[in-house]
């Protein structure tokens, strides 16, 4: 194939088993001028598998800022460009999506040279309906971000997609039980493509369990079953109006939104801030009704 100049390539590479990666990615990494690798030493093997000698200059997120007028300068100059991550297609929780956009805004070409990755591997093989999925990516190691992810999950009717390292595994399973359900049915990927590539499938609590007393090790992907009913969808006044009538039976304002957060997709901070708006006189009449 020919490369064009000035071009920014966008290159899959095998998220395991290197015999998975396309004649035509082999023919883009040969050729261009310059290959950007989340990991240089990794993509090196890569290369040197196949008897690529293209040169490398790193890009991952500790340097990417430093990199864009830099990437952005060779392309303009008339260099081809292949970015390239450590496993699956750049821009998939890594920041090459950040370099993509960054050169569109530029007018650079872009142009996708598609292979593997780890969320269709998984849902193929997964068991679980794949004509409707979100793809949650890594979620937030702790704080109120990772509560607020985890309760927009538990509300989810399609069918979710979760990155996982080893040594956060056994916590997140533990952490996904209140806002999914104990039955909720999980498929626990590992290692895919490789030599201990291993697909297990159960319900949540027999996750907890299977896990209990073995020591996670490898890449996960998990895909979770959606709820199967979805929650109503509530106007704003009706929302008022719930939260008004719950208010009025006693109940806080954090209490009265943790109660309809559970009902609707909103999340309870959502709720939290409507409930604001309504005047604090309202819970203290139903504590002190008139004689």
């Amino acid at each position: 194939m020919d490369i064009q100049a000035g071009t920014l390539y966008i290159v899959g590479t095998p998220i395991g088993n290197l015999e998975d990666i396309t004649f035509r990615a082999l023919e883009v990494l040969r050729k261009v001028d310059v290959i950007a690798a989340e990991d240089t030493r990794h993509t090196g093997r890569l290369l040197q598998h196949f008897q690529i000698t293209t040169p490398q200059i790193s890009y991952h997120d500790h340097n990417r800022h430093t990199r864009h007028p830099e990437i952005l300068q060779r392309l303009q100059q008339g260099e081809a460009l292949a970015l390239v991550s450590d496993a699956g297609m750049p821009g998939i929780s890594d920041p090459g999506s950040e370099l993509v956009k960054f050169c569109i805004e530029a007018n650079i070409l872009v142009v996708p040279i598609p292979g593997v990755t780890a969320v269709i591997t998984a849902l193929s093989a997964g068991g679980l309906p794949s004509d409707r999925f979100v793809f949650e990516g890594f979620l937030p190691a702790k704080g109120q971000e990772r509560h607020d992810r985890l309760e927009a999950i538990g509300k989810e009717t399609r069918t979710l997609v979760i990155y996982e390292s080893p040594h956060r595994l056994q916590q997140t399973l533990k952490d996904l039980l209140e806002p999914v359900g104990a039955k909720c049915l999980i498929t626990i990927a590992r290692e895919l493509t490789k030599l201990h590539e291993q697909f297990w499938r159960g319900s949540l609590t027999e996750a907890i369990a299977y896990y209990q007393d073995r020591d996670p090790q490898g890449e996960y992907t998990l895909i979770l079953a959606g709820c199967e009913t979805a929650h109503p969808l509530l106007t704003e006044a009706a929302l008022l109006n719930e939260l008004q009538q719950l208010m009025q039976q006693g109940l806080s304002r954090s209490q009265a939104s943790r109660q309809i957060a559970q009902q609707t997709t909103l999340s309870r901070r959502q709720v939290y801030q409507l409930a604001l708006t309504i005047s604090s006189d309202v819970s203290t009449e139903a504590r002190n009704p008139e004689p």
